[in-house]
């Protein structure tokens, strides 16, 4: 099969196909980081001492991914069981004809599994980075909204069904209370991105040697977690206090977060598909030329960028019980098959978020409410979502010295409105005499504007908890 047929190009997955994510997590891209890795320990080997400090800069070029066939190294992983054997065959190829020295101290006192952890730590660490700001492109949308739309009455829907007036302002600031407590999950995620460095089983034990021998010849040489924290700062990462070769929480970890932000995009995405039903009409999605469009009904404007986010969000409660279950069956001190199977689920889970964050950042950037069809399905609502008001309010001055006589009155206008036996308000009107309140008095208890409750407060608490990128104040 020919390199271009093998390629994963996203065919299948719409949801992340052609993005920056999809590009960051190339196979080009995990090789890269790799490589990086390499010639990161040969910079720190060199700082130490422990090499010639001319080392690093041979041969640069053989450190960059383009000179290497990708596909050719990935069939060639089957034989050693992952890529990092035939990439380092092939590196030390080229060193050998172009800087012999470098290929002896290339991959000195290393292992595969740290070359490749590491390497999916930094691809994670130049992927969330473009995640982060397609979130936070995203919230500063979500607060614009919440904040425009703060007075915008609209009816809140509990169990599909009309419950109590609310505002669209608040919605919006929901799905930023969502979305910014996931990137909060994110950020701390990217903080703690470590460096996996602990040799063949963890012991750190041929690196102890290099640095001894080098300690023979009279010089102090750093130590071997020096040497660690040294390459993980110059990869951008955190420092561990100790290798974690089996123990798979900082993978974990990672895959958590990415599901967060998942599962708040997605739940933002079910709702505008809701909302953007015809019948119902309340938003609508950016329009875009060639997206939404049908095959075969030309009138149709599909709401493609909320379905493709919720498709990934559908998707990634598979790859993050993948990566749990594979944590949980890391044996030994490098785990066997279950290590293996982490490498494509974390990069999914990488893919969709990225994919589903670029989408999210669009739609919020550019979603289109409808005030008119808002206030109209509020209208058709009627005031029969003030009714719990009216259980607390109205109701006690209706108990005549029997508890409970008021809410049965009202209960009873209720039923008999739903049953179609009148409107609510004309029922309301004969079961509480005006004597008790007066026509304005009943029509304030029954305007919804008037029972909103703390929604300003609490649209203004949760856009300044979450101000993504610009200042919301």
């Amino acid at each position: 099969m020919a390199p271009a047929e093998s390629a994963d190009h996203g065919l299948l997955s719409p949801a992340w196909a052609g993005t920056e994510a999809a590009a960051l997590t190339s196979d080009t891209r995990v090789l890269q980081a790799m490589l990086d890795v390499e010639h990161a320990w040969l910079q720190v080997l060199a700082s130490a001492g422990l090499i010639d400090p001319g080392l690093p800069e041979q041969a640069v070029d053989a450190f960059r991914a383009e000179s290497y066939d990708v596909a050719d190294i990935a069939a060639r992983a089957q034989g050693g069981g992952n890529p990092v054997i035939p990439m380092l065959a092939d590196l030390r190829a080229v060193l050998r004809r172009e800087a012999p020295a470098a290929a002896a101290a290339v991959h000195r006192a290393a292992t595969s599994q740290d070359i490749l952890d590491t390497a999916l730590m930094v691809m994670s660490a130049q992927a969330l980075e473009a995640l982060q700001s397609d979130v936070a492109r995203a919230a500063d949308a979500l607060a614009a909204l919440a904040r425009e739309h703060a007075a915008t009455l609209s009816v809140a829907r509990t169990l599909t069904q009309h419950s109590l007036p609310s505002t669209f302002g608040l919605k919006a600031a929901q799905w930023l209370h969502g979305l910014g407590q996931a990137a909060e999950a994110l950020a701390a995620a990217r903080a703690a991105l470590p460096l996996q460095w602990g040799g063949a089983s963890g012991t750190m034990a041929a690196l102890r040697s290099t640095v001894d021998a080098a300690g023979g010849n009279g010089r102090r040489a750093p130590g071997p977690l020096e040497l660690a924290a040294d390459l993980a700062s110059r990869l951008g990462l955190a420092a561990p206090g100790a290798p974690w070769q089996t123990n798979r929480l900082p993978v974990t970890r990672l895959g958590g977060a990415l599901q967060e932000l998942l599962a708040a995009a997605g739940r933002i995405a079910n709702d505008v598909l809701l909302l953007s039903r015809p019948e119902v009409g309340e938003v609508s999605e950016p329009r875009a030329a060639g997206r939404g469009g049908s095959s075969a009904m030309p009138q149709k404007q599909n709401p493609v960028l909320s379905v493709l986010i919720r498709s990934a969000a559908l998707a990634a409660p598979g790859y993050g019980a993948q990566l749990q279950l594979a944590a949980a069956a890391a044996d030994d001190e490098r785990p066997s098959g279950s290590w293996h199977v982490e490498w494509q689920a974390l990069r999914s889970l990488l893919r969709l978020a990225g994919g589903a964050a670029a989408k999210l950042a669009e739609l919020a950037e550019g979603l289109e409410v409808d005030r008119a069809r808002i206030a109209a399905n509020l209208a058709a609502a009627g005031p029969l979502v003030v009714s719990e008001k009216l259980m607390l309010t109205v109701a006690p001055l209706l108990d005549d010295g029997t508890p409970g006589r008021g809410k049965a009155l009202i209960q009873d206008a209720v039923n008999r409105s739903l049953a179609g036996e009148g409107a609510f308000a004309q029922l309301l009107r004969q079961a509480v005499p005006a004597d008790v309140l007066s026509d304005d008095e009943l029509e304030s208890a029954l305007d919804p504007a008037n029972y909103t409750g703390e929604t300003h407060a609490l649209i203004e608490g949760i856009v300044t908890a979450y101000p993504g990128r610009k200042d919301h104040a």
